[in-house]
């Protein structure tokens, strides 16, 4: 499944960098190449993404990923989702580090 984390990284990389390939995705996010076909081909079948044939400067054909108008709405709304998330995993991280630090505190007090 498509997380929203991918969803986030993936087209902040394309709206950057439109011409990335896909063994450069993978190595960004840290996947397989496997899984980042997989990843844009999801993103172009519902239409968030669409691609591209160009030339590159090889002479080779490569792709271009361009956010579709649907595309730029649904990665605002995926990035208040992910900040979102994101906020509510380091409140539950700053909880733990206090009771970690009163656990030290109080047995060093001993």
């Amino acid at each position: 499944m498509l997380t929203d984390e991918y969803r986030y990284k993936i087209l902040k990389l394309v709206e950057v960098k439109p011409e990335i390939s896909q063994r450069e995705l993978a190595d960004e996010l840290g996947i397989s190449l496997g899984k980042a076909n997989y990843c844009l081909k999801a993103l172009i079948d519902v239409g968030i993404l669409k691609v591209t044939n160009f030339r590159n400067s090889k002479n080779k054909l490569a792709y271009m990923y361009l956010l579709t108008p649907t595309g730029i709405e649904e990665k605002a709304k995926i990035t208040l989702r992910f900040l979102k998330n994101k906020m509510q995993e380091y409140e539950v991280l700053k909880s733990e580090i206090n009771l970690l630090k009163q656990e030290v505190k109080s047995k060093t007090l001993t």
